[in-house]
């Protein structure tokens, strides 16, 4: 399966195997202010039935959506268009879940607990003093990640979980705790937007990136044995 966002605030879920129509289509009830829809991602992966959506749009909303019960679980909103989505895994039970904006400013979400009416917890971090294009996890280990900057600089930067990632409210009900994001290295490559990034699943540290100079460069960062 492979998922796309379509500018009059449509998601849609297409299975190869059938060509001419999408099998899940997400799009805004009518009357609702139809959004461009900029990113999104796919999330929950863990058995056969579990599946769920993440979709990021240009007015800061993100909404996301069940699969299986084809329903909205979760929507906030972040203030500026929501640039890059990623799990930190996709094929387990939703864990974290990393958002990045316009306005460089980029968001951590701890999917492990949902409160029925304050969500998910979340850290928020500046970066790059730019849009930030894109997120990616390192694979190897799903705390580390990377994102791409509108001035041509790269921040690598590693998520720590608190002490207990859950806590009950006023009223007994358990509510998520979210942990603190630190820099690890940045870097500067060329003074054109880093349009995207993807990490080697083979080889730990190996990555490639793009940018708007017209150029693709492969990268490695050293040390992650380390951290």
């Amino acid at each position: 399966m492979f998922l796309i966002g379509v500018i009059p605030g449509t998601v849609k879920v297409w299975d190869t195997r059938q060509k001419d129509t999408p099998v899940a289509n997400m799009e805004p009830a009518e009357g609702e202010n139809k959004r461009d829809c900029w990113t999104v991602a796919f999330g929950n992966a863990c058995n056969q039935e579990e599946r769920v959506v993440c979709a990021g749009y240009d007015n800061g909303d993100i909404k996301l959506f069940d699969l299986r019960n084809m329903s909205l679980r979760w929507e906030t909103n972040i203030r500026n268009g929501v640039c890059s989505m990623e799990f930190d895994r996709k094929d387990i039970i939703m864990n974290k879940l990393v958002a990045t904006s316009l306005e460089g400013k980029f968001h951590v979400y701890d999917l492990r607990t949902q409160h029925p009416t304050k969500g998910f917890a979340s850290v928020a971090e500046k970066a790059h003093k730019s849009t930030i294009w894109q997120v990616r996890h390192l694979p190897q280990n799903r705390d580390i990640f990377m994102t791409t900057g509108g001035a041509g600089s790269l921040h690598l930067w590693k998520y720590e979980y608190p002490a207990q990632r859950t806590k009950k409210d006023s009223d007994g009900v358990d509510m998520g705790v979210a942990g603190t994001v630190s820099l690890l290295q940045n870097v500067t490559l060329s003074t054109q937007p880093i349009s995207s990034i993807d990490w080697s699943p083979d080889k730990k540290g190996l990555c490639v990136s793009t940018a708007f100079d017209q150029t693709i460069r492969v990268l490695i960062v050293t040390k992650l044995n380390k951290l």
